[in-house]
């Protein structure tokens, strides 16, 4: 049988983040250069947000590409950006297929200005799909957007627009990249390692974490399937305990 057939469709996650990896140590077992394991990783991302959309998944982020990353190889990286702008371009009838709206968070500036073309055409042409959001971290780290947001709202404070005692959580959530979207219920990182790398450390103070022993080529819609049964089955208390949840 199946894990979708055991996945609660009024249960689901209402947001689900993941960390790529694995691609390089992919390519590395069949003697290739990353970069192969790179392009194969492209139909995971195409297999699990169609299974995602399919669900009822309403927002699915993915860490593309650190901040961390651009220190890398030269040559990888620019393969990379290569491989980013020729994915996009490939995958918008994709997104157009399953109403999929294109969304993105990072220093998108950082990124060369032919992917930032790309990137922006397919985030304008999925702009009006409302079945799920697709956020692309690209040159994204969370420790960047938690400083960026403080440095605004120092400016801010400067400038007499707001006083530091306005602010609060809410506030502070409202300065970062995410603010357009819940933040996600269900982490899941594949290819074994147990590590956040700095991705969405704000947003995940209360998410439930899955490791996945999968390389990220390998990851498929049934292994989606299993990290949201395993969501499922857990109990989220959000510092309450077990008698209060059931009551």
């Amino acid at each position: 049988m199946s894990f979708k057939d055991s996945i609660d469709k009024d249960r689901l996650p209402q947001h689900i983040a993941i960390i790529m990896d694995g691609n390089g140590r992919w390519a590395k077992q069949r003697g290739k250069l990353r970069t192969f394991g790179h392009k194969h990783g492209v139909k995971s991302v195409r297999e699990t947000a169609e299974s995602a959309a399919e669900l009822g998944i309403k927002y699915l982020t993915l860490y593309a590409f650190s901040t961390e990353n651009w220190n890398r190889p030269r040559a990888e990286v620019n393969a990379l950006m290569r491989l980013l702008v020729q994915t996009i371009n490939k995958e918008v009838k994709t997104l157009h297929d399953n109403n999929i709206k294109l969304m993105a968070i990072g220093e998108l500036d950082s990124l060369p200005a032919v992917t930032r073309k790309e990137l922006n055409n397919a985030i304008d042409e999925t702009a009006h799909h409302n079945r799920m959001s697709m956020i692309l971290a690209l040159s994204y780290s969370s420790r960047w957007e938690i400083a960026n947001a403080a440095k605004i709202i120092a400016k801010r404070v400067a400038e007499n627009e707001i006083s530091p005692e306005d602010i609060n959580q809410n506030l502070f959530e409202s300065h970062l990249t995410t603010n357009y979207f819940p933040d996600p219920e269900l982490l899941i990182r594949t290819s074994g390692e147990h590590r956040i790398s700095n991705f969405l450390l704000w947003q995940i103070a209360y998410a439930e974490l899955y490791f996945s022993p999968k390389l990220w080529p390998d990851f498929r819609k049934e292994d989606l399937y299993e990290a949201i049964v395993d969501y499922q089955n857990r109990e989220r208390r959000f510092g309450k305990t077990s008698e209060q949840i059931i009551k």
